[in-house]
Parts: C-alpha cells; structure tokens; sequence
C-alpha cells in the first residue's frame, strides 16, 4: 500500500472502557460504510512509522463519534498507545459517488476553460459557504475566481483530462 494514494477516513481520539475499544472522531462522509464490521483498516501512528492493519469487530455512532472494537485488541492496556493515530484507507477503496459529484481531490488540480475554449485558470480550493460549493479559480496574473457550482455554470467535468469546461455569466469575470 505504500505507493498508493491514501484516505483519511478517521482519528483514534481516545480509548473506551476497558474491553479495548477505541472512540474514533471520523473524517468521512461515509462512516457507515468505513466503520462496519469485518472491514480491513490501514493504522498510521501520528508521527511516523509502519502502519498496522486492524479488522472491525463491532462498531456504534456515539456523540459525533464511533466507538470500534477492533480485532485482537481486548483490553484498554492494549490501545492505549493508538490515541492519535490516524485511519486510512486505499483510495481504490473510495466509494462511489452519484453522477455530478466529485471528490474534492478529484476538482483541485483541474484546469478551466470557457465554453469557447479560452483557458481562465487552475482550481485552487473549494469553498462551502451554503447551498453550494463554490471552487476557486487561480488566474494567469494571480487574481481569483469565485465558480458557484450550480448548472448554469459548470457545463462539464472531465476527471480523467482533469478539465472542467464552464459558461461565465455576466457579473462572475
């Protein structure tokens, strides 16, 4: 796995009880999916280190959180030293999403251009200030645009060619 790309899907936070669960804060979308029984894991230490594989024995949402009991692991002397350690998975391992969404890793890095072809820039960031997301847009002379992600603008997103093809409309250049 070291030359694959990797997901964060979760921090282990804390220990819970004595019976060696750990309470994980998750840093997915899909805690679930990721967090359920049977499931494989990748276990990085915070600083650096060889990750250790961990399988789910059980798990529950509790408070924002997850509480996971993990295989092999039967009492609290046994995870104490994970508290902070980082849950990863492979990025094959993402789960698909609907038509029209995209990961964030997938938008940042895509080149956009106007219907006409005129190139405006690279996407920089992604903002989620309400109803929708808006990426940003770095210009040839360091200026920012600011795309709402909404129909009307955004006309198509090649992920594979990394180029989002938009229709600027009047106000947004």
């Amino acid at each position: 796995m070291s030359d694959e790309r990797l997901l964060n899907i979760g921090k282990i936070v804390n220990t819970h009880g004595i019976r060696g669960e750990v309470k994980v804060y998750p840093q997915t979308d899909f805690p679930e999916v990721r967090f359920k029984p049977g499931n494989k894991l990748q276990m990085f230490p915070p600083e650096s280190g060889e990750p250790i594989t961990i399988e789910i024995v059980s798990s529950r949402e509790q408070k924002k959180m997850y509480v996971l009991k993990l295989k092999g692991f039967d009492n609290i002397n046994q995870v104490e030293k994970y508290k902070g350690w980082e849950l990863k998975v492979s990025d094959s391992d993402r789960v698909p999403l609907p038509d029209g969404e995209y990961y964030f890793r997938d938008i940042v890095g895509c080149e956009v251009e106007t219907e006409e072809g005129e190139k405006l820039g690279t996407i920089t960031d992604i903002l989620s200030p309400g109803a929708n997301d808006i990426w940003v847009v770095k210009m040839a002379k360091g200026k920012e645009l600011l795309l709402p992600v909404i129909d009307d603008v955004i006309l198509d997103v090649d992920i594979t060619s990394r180029k989002v093809k938009v229709h600027l409309m009047e106000g947004l250049l």
